[in-house]
């Protein structure tokens, strides 16, 4: 990494004049928010909007950034004082901006107790996750998963919690005896209505913990459900080198992100909120045409091309969409879902899959198709096999939609092969390993994987998703991924 001085508050003032740096005392800021998940895309999205509040002079709206895993971020950002560089990128080159919204770090493995601290400060009025679909511990009904170990766990020491509902039950629960007005919980994760998926899982969770604490997480606390949207590609060496190099300074953690970003929230918010509407966020009544919109366009295309991209030998999204035979097999899927939206919801889908079209293309944005591979048993079903189901009870086709989640299949078994082993990871890869193993046809290993995931379980159309999927696969694996493309488009 280039050598120079750690990125922190006293170094703010002395930073190249290109570099937008925060406009706001950040020492007389107080913490509104803990946010769980302190990952790159909340540094990406909903710490930036928070930080243009607190430019704008909303003061109280500070965040406690924890993480539930990984030590890393904390390590990386707490020598800088919170701080680090957004790099937005695009054809015209990069922008730099030090976010200063982030005022202190947390690891919840290492000291529960501080993460409970935060979350029961009555100055804390809304907590926002990202913590990704796994985190939500579901089982294959979509309920929670009351044998999961840190479930178990959480349920016998309350005061040492392990998982995102132990630590969010038990704050409740304190906050409830000392008279602290409850908080309000804000799912950021790609979720289809992340609000309401929140609250069912909660709910059991402190019901099972004691039926009058569930009663009160179900009725006196809001789960605003909300719909985010930017492309944050992981970080690299490459991108620290370039951005500590121009800023004269060292950040250990940057993140690297496109122009475009959207957020749309459900407008319920008790215990107050900061006015994000003045930058851009879209406060509604009902997020879910727009979550469905943001799912089904872009989440499932994405997820189509990091597979595709994958079999064809593509590293990034770009270099991926820019195939032609990706890039027209994108607009047809895209084709196939867009009938699948309400009409009467003010939706403009066609000027969003434009809009879809130049950001895939971005060439200053590294968007590994690798990274965006990972946990497809956990994100297919809302991305790609939803909307299908939709299209098939409509009594239309879903052949290029089914084309993902055969280009997942093929892609796992690809590991250790053709591309290299671990190259991207799943919640189901012991499982998946075990179905590979038996070297099965196609009908066989799609029967057999569908039901590991849950794909469409309970569906009427259940055996013709299975179907068109065994088609593509036996094409991928006798053909390839270009011919497959190819047979497809004719």
């Amino acid at each position: 990494m280039t050598a120079g001085p750690r990125l922190a508050d006293a170094l703010l003032p002395r930073l190249p004049s290109a570099v937008e740096t925060p406009g706001f005392d950040r020492s007389a800021v107080a913490p509104g928010i803990v946010h769980l998940g302190l990952g790159a895309f909340h540094r990406a999205h909903q710490a930036v909007f928070v930080d243009d509040c607190l430019n704008a002079g909303e003061s109280t709206w500070g965040i406690v950034g924890a993480s539930l895993r990984s030590a890393d971020t904390r390590n990386a950002l707490a020598p800088q004082d919170g701080l680090y560089t957004l790099s937005v990128v695009d054809g015209s080159g990069e922008r730099l901006r030090v976010v200063g919204s982030i005022l202190s770090t947390l690891v919840a493995p290492e000291n529960p107790g501080a993460l409970l601290d935060a979350l029961c400060d009555p100055r804390t009025r809304i907590v926002t996750l990202t913590v990704t679909e796994k985190a939500y511990l579901r089982n294959s009904a979509g309920n929670l998963d009351e044998r999961h170990p840190e479930v178990v766990w959480d349920l016998a020491n309350p005061d040492r919690p392990k998982s995102l509902y132990g630590f969010l039950a038990e704050a409740i629960a304190r906050r409830r005896a000392a008279g602290t007005v409850p908080f309000t919980i804000l799912s950021c994760d790609n979720l289809p209505a992340n609000g309401a998926t929140l609250r069912k899982l909660l709910v059991a969770f402190a019901g099972m913990r004691d039926r009058e604490l569930g009663r009160y997480v179900a009725e006196d606390i809001a789960f605003p459900s909300s719909m985010v949207d930017r492309i944050v590609p992981a970080t690299t060496d490459s991108d620290r080198e370039r951005i500590s190099a121009a800023l004269g300074a060292t950040d250990a953690w940057p993140v690297t992100t496109e122009p475009f970003r959207q957020w749309v929230i459900e407008d319920r918010f008790p215990g107050g909120r900061p006015a994000l509407e003045r930058f851009g966020v879209e406060m509604v009544k009902d997020v879910a045409p727009f979550e469905d919109m943001k799912l089904r366009l872009l989440n499932g295309s994405h997820s189509a091309i990091a597979y595709l991209g994958l079999l064809s030998g593509h590293e990034t999204v770009a270099a991926a969409f820019g195939d032609p035979a990706i890039r027209s097999f994108v607009g047809r899927l895209w084709s196939e879902a867009i009938p699948t939206l309400p009409t009467d919801a003010g939706l403009r889908p066609e000027a969003y899959i434009d809009e879809l079209a130049k950001r895939f293309d971005n060439p200053a944005l590294k968007h590994r198709t690798a990274q965006i591979a990972n946990d497809g048993s956990q994100k297919l079903p809302q991305r790609i096999i939803a909307t299908a189901i939709d299209r098939l009870r409509t009594g239309a086709g879903a052949d290029h939609l089914m084309l993902a989640p055969a280009a997942w299949i093929a892609a796992c078994e690809a590991r250790g092969n053709s591309l290299p082993a671990g190259h991207f990871t799943d919640p189901l890869d012991a499982a998946l390993g075990a179905i590979f193993a038996k070297s099965l046809g196609a009908a066989e290993t799609v029967d057999e994987v569908f039901g590991a995931a849950g794909f469409a379980a309970g569906s009427d159309n259940l055996a013709t998703l299975k179907r068109t999927a065994a088609r593509h696969l036996a094409s991928l694996r006798r053909n390839g991924a270009a011919a497959t493309l190819q047979e497809l488009g004719s």
